[in-house]
């Protein structure tokens, strides 16, 4: 027994190792129990493994997604769209790899690669693919994460594999998604382990791509949306010479992202009917967004049975997207029913008479996703530049939920917590990132997620507080006292809502009358409603005259901003950060 005793400790060492090993190689394509070995049971049914070698000692080979250069459904830069500019900074890509000699003999050299940098969903391995596709090039592409493994020198070596696989094929593109995960600078952490762990791959990926290895006729492209966390070594020219963008699309991009996909879709009207409409009302979506949007539009026309997708579908599809799954047989007691539609109500009313408000689009009290109980959906415009009155106002509209509870019911509830997460955020953007504020000054302190100390004193920090509260007490006496001035509508709304549940821009405009402000410039409400042709020269002409009318009248809308006298006045001076939310649903319970 004591013999059994003595050599347990051993035992427990190698068997945990030969654990720890088949698990790697069960992970592995083509290692054992994988797809790629022929003792396996899918190896045996004809299952076959990616390019390189199973087994323990192939775990050094590249798992690598290749497309060759014939292939039949190879991307091109017709199957791009919504980001002309950096098609036309890659087509140069395309140059080099079909006319090299044209470079060499100006003695130019060649560029070794360009980081593709952008949000996810927006197009950097399509344009990647594309590039290869227009080349008439192999297309090799590997994620970043798959570089990493539990093993000291297996990420090096699967980097060294792929360019070499890449030379063999040469020339030819190599795409490294998501190379932040193998291409991390180093990180201000206490615990410096992972941060030389990190530092592991970028420097074999820097060194292919110098002078010591040939990489003639092989470009790198690598796509990331986090730029600022890369090794700066890996950045220098050389290596990736150039940076590309790839945004989300403004309104034009999106209204081509949707013709490449409503062009496959059975349609009741004419493609640009739906591109125009579709686009102004998706701000801030990306490709991936609206690739969803149009593929669900598509699921819900199924769902009712009917031959042709039409508007309704579409815009039930961006619910969907932006608000999640409708859950209309969530179980709600009247009375929380009543406080949701009071509270929905405020955020309609308080936005629709501020001027500078992002214009109201839908109300509703349909639970969507895990938590919202309802929400006020509006159409932003896509300004780049914000005043302060415009932050102000949008913060007002934020507080319309809180306030239409202590206004309307007398009790203020928990459904507000989204809300005022959001409004402590602008707030506290306004004070110590634009230098809004004329008591902190005019500094900048952006958040940074990997700093441990604050670039400012203890005395600075309290001075910001008390700021901050000081602007939302004010936004929200403001926003009170437009309530109590308006509360007529609240109930007419509040009500509405509690017998449709949805109302629309249209059956808000039935209850609240026009919106008494104009704008000199068309905006996405605009062209939700009316498409790029606008609003008919008559009803423009109309609106303005009941917009003046109400102006020199009782004033109801201009009054209104005032707020809360002298609090109200004061916080004039002061604005908020847009919120940090999908722009297509800017408050919700």
């Amino acid at each position: 027994m004591s013999t059994v005793l003595e050599f347990l400790p051993t035992l427990l060492f190698f068997g945990m190792a030969y654990w720890m090993v088949s698990r790697q190689m069960r992970n592995m394509p083509g290692g054992f129990g994988g797809p790629g070995n022929p003792l396996s049971r899918m190896g045996r049914n004809g299952g076959g493994g990616s390019k390189g070698a199973g087994g323990f000692f192939g775990m050094g080979k590249a798992t690598v997604t290749s497309v060759d250069k014939n292939a039949k459904d190879k991307v091109s830069f017709a199957d791009v769209a919504g980001c002309d500019e950096a098609k036309q900074e890659i087509m140069e890509f395309v140059d080099f790899l079909k006319k090299p000699d044209k470079y060499k003999e100006l003695g130019a050299k060649i560029p070794k690669g360009a980081l593709l940098v952008g949000p996810p969903g927006t197009g950097k391995t399509l344009l990647a693919k594309a590039t290869a596709g227009e080349a008439g090039v192999p297309f090799l592409s590997i994620s970043g994460s798959d570089f990493m493994e539990m093993f000291v020198g297996v990420g090096p070596a699967r980097v060294r594999d792929l360019f070499s696989q890449a030379r063999s094929q040469a020339p030819s593109i190599i795409f490294i998604d998501e190379i932040d995960a193998i291409g991390r600078g180093p990180r201000p952490r206490r615990d410096g382990r992972r941060a030389r762990r990190a530092r592991e791959h970028p420097q074999p990926a820097a060194v292919e791509m110098d002078g010591f290895n040939t990489t003639s006729g092989v470009v790198v492209l690598a796509g990331t949306n986090r730029p600022d966390i890369l090794d700066k070594a890996l950045m220098r020219p050389g290596r990736f010479d150039r940076t590309i963008s790839v945004d989300t699309p403004d309104i034009k991009g999106r209204d081509q992202i949707f013709r490449v996909h409503l062009s496959k879709l059975k349609l009741e009207k004419a493609l640009e009917h739906y591109s125009e409409r579709l686009a102004a009302l998706t701000p801030g979506f990306s490709g991936a967004d609206i690739a969803n949007v149009c593929n669900e539009a598509a699921l819900v026309a199924a769902r009712a049975g009917v031959t042709s997708v039409t508007m309704v579908h579409f815009e039930a599809a961006i619910d969907r997207v932006i608000g999640g799954l409708e859950k209309k047989n969530k179980v709600i007691s009247p009375e929380e029913r009543r406080t949701v539609a009071y509270h929905e109500a405020g955020h309609a009313v308080v936005g629709w008479f501020l001027e500078y408000a992002e214009p109201l689009l839908k109300v509703s009290i349909v639970p969507r996703g895990s938590a919202a109980l309802g929400f006020a959906q509006y159409l932003p415009n896509e300004a780049l530049l914000l005043t302060k009155e415009q932050l102000l106002d949008r913060v007002c509209a934020a507080l319309g939920g809180r306030a239409a509870e202590e206004v309307m019911i007398g009790r203020i509830t928990t459904g507000a917590q989204n809300d005022l997460e959001k409004v402590t955020q602008m707030a506290y953007a306004q004070i110590s990132v634009y230098g809004m504020n004329e008591r902190v000054g005019l500094v900048s302190f952006p958040p940074r997620q990997e700093a441990f100390d604050k670039p400012y004193s203890q005395e600075t920090a309290h001075m910001i507080d008390q700021e901050v509260r000081q602007f939302i007490d004010g936004a929200y006496q403001r926003t009170l006292t437009l309530m109590r001035e308006k509360k007529d509508f609240v109930e007419a709304m509040a009500q509405a809502l509690l017998k449709q549940e949805v109302l629309n821009i249209d059956a808000v405009e039935g209850l609240l009358g026009k919106r008494p402000f104009t704008s000199a410039t068309m905006q996405n409400i605009d062209r939700y409603r009316h498409g790029n042709a606008g609003v008919p020269q008559e009803e423009a002409a109309a609106a303005a005259a009941e917009a003046a009318t109400a102006d020199s009248g009782s004033g109801s809308g201009g009054s209104s901003e005032g707020g809360s006298g002298g609090s109200g006045s004061e916080q004039q001076k002061k604005g908020v950060e847009r919120p940090a939310v999908p722009e297509g649903l800017a408050v919700a319970t």
